[in-house]
């Protein structure tokens, strides 16, 4: 069964810090590109992060270079997400997506103080 499990997501306040991750299992994760999309309350999704199958190029969207940091490990079929210095317009749902395989359900991240 394909499954992307993400979690890390919670509360933190501005200027804060969080590892988020993407499980992956029932494909070969190592042969897929890996998207992370946020989704805030009422604005459309936006794609946040890319990172090549081997982890070895990635890109990242205007709102978030320099802060966020994303990575994978293919051993343990998991990608991160490292989000420092926290806005509250990051917050969002975070997902994992891989094109062709599908999505994870999302974990919240709530910037406030």
């Amino acid at each position: 069964q394909v499954q992307l499990v993400e979690s890390g997501g919670g509360l933190v306040q501005p200027g804060g810090s969080l590892r988020l991750s993407c499980v992956a299992s029932g494909f070969t994760f190592s042969s897929y590109a890996l998207n992370w999309y946020r989704q805030a309350p009422g604005k459309e999704r936006e794609l946040v992060a890319n990172i090549t199958r081997a982890g070895d190029n990635w890109m990242y969207a205007v709102s978030v270079h320099g802060r966020f940091t994303v990575s994978r490990d293919n051993v343990k079929n998991t990608a991160y997400l490292r989000v420092n210095n926290l806005k509250r317009e990051d917050t969002a749902v975070y997902y994992c997506d891989i094109p062709g395989i599908g999505r994870g359900q999302g974990t919240r991240v709530t910037v406030s103080s």
